[in-house]
């Protein structure tokens, strides 16, 4: 199927005038005169025929969401986090006797997983 039996279905199913296909076209940025607009409306054999390209469909895609949903809202930029709202470790000082450091030492030492009295 080619973009301009694409548009043309689209534009029959979508009930749609060429003053709204312009329309939808212009709200993607994308101008295109009545005439040309004619053009790709037109039978394959008509000399006047243009084959619709890839921007032309895209543009006029992106237009419909447009046209159909509204304009898009606009998006705030991402609040960077103060220092209130970053989770944060904290460290604590702690002192170990040397019962304690020696059993840590061993555990770690040997792939143990015992940690603290049993």
């Amino acid at each position: 199927m080619t973009n301009n039996e694409i548009l043309k279905k689209l534009r029959i199913a979508l009930e749609l005038k060429d003053t709204d296909i312009l329309h939808i076209l212009s709200l993607a940025g994308f101008t295109i005169t009545k005439g040309a607009l004619n053009d790709l409306f037109r039978n394959e054999d008509h000399p006047g025929y243009v084959e619709a390209g890839d921007q032309i469909l895209r543009n006029f895609l992106n237009g419909l969401i447009q046209y159909k949903r509204g304009p898009a809202p606009e998006r705030k930029p991402a609040q960077q986090e103060t220092r209130a709202q970053k989770p944060t470790l904290l460290a604590k000082d702690f002192f170990l006797n040397k019962s304690e450091e020696r059993e840590i030492t061993k555990n770690v030492r040997h792939g143990g997983k015992k940690f603290g009295k049993e």
